[in-house]
């Protein structure tokens, strides 16, 4: 298993977003483009991003500096939780309104609503599950 966050857990990532068609191909339905980016509560910065165009992650890598559409945070723990045992729509709705899931960057309330997008979301905390 890939240490969570490095490098080689997000190409990991990007390669399953890419591979199944209920997130990327949902997700070029709606000509969705975001750079993405996941780490740790306390940190200054995140930990890794990636790009997504059309539906498609086109990178991944460690974060530097880029402009963020989306920034995902919460502890260790509760990451390596979810890496277990991936979130649904209800409980990510949960991990949101009680601190565990913090939105840095992105509209939590208008993505969670949007049924091409929220369907998407959920299933790549399924997708980290894999690595």
């Amino acid at each position: 298993m890939a240490e969570l966050f490095s490098e080689e857990w997000i190409n990991r990532l990007k390669d399953l977003w890419n591979e199944h068609p209920e997130v990327s191909g949902k997700l070029a339905e709606i000509n969705f483009n975001a750079t993405i980016a996941c780490g740790f509560k306390d940190d200054e910065n995140p930990a890794c991003v990636f790009v997504v165009e059309n539906g498609k992650a086109v990178s991944a890598g460690l974060y530097s500096g880029e402009e963020l559409d989306w920034d995902m945070r919460a502890s260790q723990k509760d990451w390596e939780k979810w890496a277990s045992k991936p979130l649904t729509m209800t409980s990510i709705g949960l991990a949101v309104a009680t601190g565990k899931l913090k939105f840095v960057k992105g509209d939590f309330g208008a993505m969670i609503k949007n049924p091409s997008m929220a369907g998407p979301f959920v299933k790549s905390f399924a997708l980290m599950a894999q690595i």
